[in-house]
């Protein structure tokens, strides 16, 4: 299923490295930054991560949540937030079942994608990438949405 700009984003309910649990229903009237990844501190997730925490102040001054999606676990995931000093919240979306909800699972597991979920609820970007090496940079990113 492929989510569209306009789309009602699918509602969820995750836990997050700390244990703390998030829900995108309890963020409406804020834009969140959901960043699907498939694996944490491997290189290509690594760099785009770090990437966004590098400008996580400009995504905060355009009222944007950053938060990272993949299924590694509760372990991993503070492993690798102290590792790069990522100042975001990582959820843990184990069987995948919300990566699957946004089209942002195949095969090989979770793919690399962003979606922009506005103060309504509603998918206002959306990019799921179609190889795993490709990742939408900070640039770009702050680009399309400061219009």
């Amino acid at each position: 299923m492929a989510l569209n700009v306009g789309d009602q984003a699918p509602e969820f309910e995750l836990s997050d490295d700390a244990g703390k649990r998030y829900s995108l229903a309890a963020k409406r009237g804020t834009r969140q930054l959901l960043v699907f990844y498939p694996g944490d501190d491997t290189p290509v997730c690594t760099a785009q991560l770090c990437d966004y925490r590098d400008g996580v102040e400009e995504f905060a001054g355009l009222g944007i949540e950053v938060v990272g999606i993949s299924s590694d676990d509760a372990k991993s995931h503070q492993r690798f937030r102290a590792k790069y000093d990522l100042p975001f919240r990582l959820l843990i979306d184990e069987d995948a079942a919300v990566a699957k909800r946004y089209g942002a699972h195949g095969l090989m597991g979770t793919k690399r994608a962003v979606f922009l979920v506005d103060e309504r609820g509603r998918i206002a970007y959306a990019k799921v990438e179609s190889m795993s090496l490709f990742r939408r940079s900070r640039e770009e990113l702050i680009a399309q949405f400061s219009h």
